[in-house]
């Protein structure tokens, strides 16, 4: 193996990243060492990217960046059982202590002491990455890699839409990158009566229509508070899915909220913003959920189950394929910012991203792995 890989760099305090040449990690007795085959880019390294108020003060560079990824156990520290070399896997990028007070009462996710891949150590825009066995999700063998990589913020979705019952309700969600879109197919699997969306950009917009919104509403345009209460009668919505982070979406959604209803709260702003706090939560009565990660390991499962029913499709919503390149990674970060992209998926290898294209082509709606 050689002594050096390539990997995208946080290497200073200031907006972009860069390929450089570094060591390939070492591992302890319990951990794995793997190589990377795909990774995609993810909302939080556009945060990353951009140096905001967020990444300024959790980044402490350099770091390697990047937590969704599928690729390859190529060694196993000695202590190492449930994992084998050649196991197609991806990551829980929550490392967790296992000794705090969340930890010892179920609450892992949320951890006191938590270290995320990419975040706050070395991450997977690389050729390799090593990290804590107990982390590693295995793969079935014939998963298409690029589904590989987007299990976490699909178990982001899955945590968030079904952190409460949606049977028969009414559902916003404000913000339709990537999460939210599966947020909206994940909704209509669960039961959802109606599935109304807030969204500015017009790719996502009709990607939103397509994955089976009952309505999409562009705030620039229009007055979403009137037509959403108008689309329900004047009751506003049951449950308010906040996937945008974006001060004035979070505004809007709690608004539209009914008395007694319930908020769950993926989107990170960029910045502290100035909230109704005695009308939009205290005198409505409404249940409000931070969301945080995947429930380890109640989501994966939950996960897994969707992808392998069907009922909830991937593929209309990886969008872009590309070399794991400097230039590819900043024109994904671009694609992303303008909003004209679903997700964008890096390979390391060109003949393998060829392979798994042709294969999207070939692989029939509905496809389920075990």
């Amino acid at each position: 193996m050689a002594e050096k890989m390539r990997a995208m760099v946080k290497a200073k305090a200031a907006p972009g990243l860069e390929i450089q040449r570094v060591d390939i990690p070492s591992i302890g007795p319990r951990d794995v060492l793997v190589k990377v085959r795909a990774a995609s880019i993810c909302g939080t390294d556009l945060h990353i990217w951009n140096w905001d108020a967020w990444s300024q003060s959790r980044i402490k560079p350099p770091v390697i960046t990047g937590h969704e990824f599928g690729g390859e156990v190529v060694k196993v520290g000695e202590q190492v059982t449930t994992v084998v070399p050649g196991d197609f896997v991806s990551a829980e990028c929550h490392i967790v202590c296992g000794t705090c007070y969340q930890c010892r009462t179920g609450q892992s996710h949320i951890c006191q002491n938590v270290s995320i891949i990419g975040v706050d150590r070395d991450g997977c825009f690389a050729e390799y990455l090593a990290f804590p066995a107990e982390n590693a999700w295995l793969n079935p063998p014939d998963m298409p890699v690029e589904w590989a990589s987007i299990q976490d913020p699909f178990g982001n979705a899955v945590h968030t839409t079904l952190s409460t019952d949606l049977t028969a309700k009414t559902v916003l969600v404000t913000g339709c990158g990537v999460i939210g879109l599966l947020a909206i197919s994940i909704a209509r699997a669960a039961g959802a009566a109606a599935i109304y969306a807030t969204e500015v950009k017009p790719f996502r917009i009709e990607k939103a229509r397509q994955a089976g919104a009952t309505a999409v509403f562009n705030p620039q345009e229009v007055d979403v508070v009137w037509e959403i209460m108008e689309a329900t009668q004047g009751q506003g919505v049951d449950v308010l899915l906040e996937m945008s982070g974006h001060p004035q979406a979070i505004k809007q959604g709690f608004a539209l909220l009914k008395n007694g209803g319930y908020a769950a709260l993926l989107g990170i702003p960029g910045r502290p913003i100035e909230f109704d706090l005695a009308n939009d939560i205290v005198f409505k009565g409404a249940t409000v959920q931070g969301i945080s990660g995947r429930r380890m390991y109640q989501t994966w499962y939950q996960s897994r189950a969707l992808l392998n029913s069907g009922a909830v499709q991937v593929d209309p919503l990886i969008t872009h394929h590309f070399l794991f390149e400097e230039e590819n990674f900043k024109k994904g970060i671009e694609l992303m910012a303008a909003g004209e992209c679903g997700k964008v998926v890096l390979y390391l290898d060109e003949a393998e991203m060829e392979a798994a294209k042709r294969k999207r082509r070939e692989r029939p709606a509905g496809r389920s792995f075990a």
